[in-house]
């Protein structure tokens, strides 16, 4: 069972394996809308808006200030590729996105829901089987065409998140060149233990441009997939245990 709902600027998708599970739909969406409600930059209400307007630190939420927290540790750990301060405002997106769909995936797990996917904006996060008792399957997409699938992974409880330009344009850069556009990765797929460590460290090492593989490789637990502009794919030495046999 498969339910989908715009969310946060982007469509969420739910699929649960048993159709006992369906009455969690609710749980995550409502989730999401928080979340939302709390760190949107476009929502003129939201905490993080307030927060860009003055609102003293003292007066900020105790998950504010972890998630916060959670940015800088990103950034020392990148080297400051993934930096959430942009002209002078805070922008935790880079972040969040993943925090909230693992977050998530742990409301289901309490639940005692153990068969699903979570899928936001092309990032993923699944535990246990699919409907037919298999592996979840995801594909990565050619990003010189979007509707063909370039490789299908098959996953049991990890995170899989993808940065790159080809859907949304230039939207990540290089806080250490802010004006070099990044061309020359086209996209970076980031397979982890969870999808808060799979997108957080995504969007970092996509900044990094065709180093960032070298850095993931240099991660613990973290696999990637990267296509340069030349339509070469060069992925880490521990990718292909994820590849699906189709």
């Amino acid at each position: 069972m498969k339910k989908t709902e715009l969310i946060m600027g982007m469509p969420i998708t739910v699929e649960f394996a048993n159709k006992s599970a369906t009455r969690h739909f609710k749980t995550v969406f409502d989730y999401f809308k928080e979340v939302d409600l709390r760190y949107s930059t476009y929502k003129t209400d939201s905490e993080i808006t307030q927060i860009n307007n003055g609102l003293p630190k003292s007066k900020w939420s105790s998950e504010m200030k972890t998630v916060i927290a959670l940015c800088e540790q990103t950034r020392k750990e990148t080297s400051g590729y993934f930096n959430i301060r942009h002209n002078g405002k805070l922008d935790p997106s880079g972040l969040v996105k993943g925090w909230a769909i693992a977050n998530a995936a742990g409301l289901l797990q309490e639940n005692k829901v153990s068969n699903f996917c979570i899928e936001a904006g092309g990032d993923v996060q699944v535990n246990g089987t699919d409907s037919d008792h298999r592996s979840w399957t995801v594909g990565i997409r050619n990003p010189f065409n979007i509707e063909e699938i370039i490789k299908v992974l098959a996953i049991t409880s990890e995170g899989v998140a993808t940065s790159g330009t080809y859907i949304r344009g230039q939207h990540i850069y290089d806080p250490h060149r802010p004006k070099r556009t990044l061309t020359r990765v086209k996209s970076l797929t980031v397979i982890g233990q969870n999808i808060y460590e799979a997108d957080r460290f995504a969007t970092a090492a996509f900044a990094m441009g065709e180093a960032g593989i070298k850095f993931i490789e240099s991660i613990p637990n973290l696999e990637a997939y990267m296509v340069t502009d030349d339509k070469m794919a060069t992925y880490t030495s521990g990718f292909e245990r994820y590849a699906a046999n189709v």
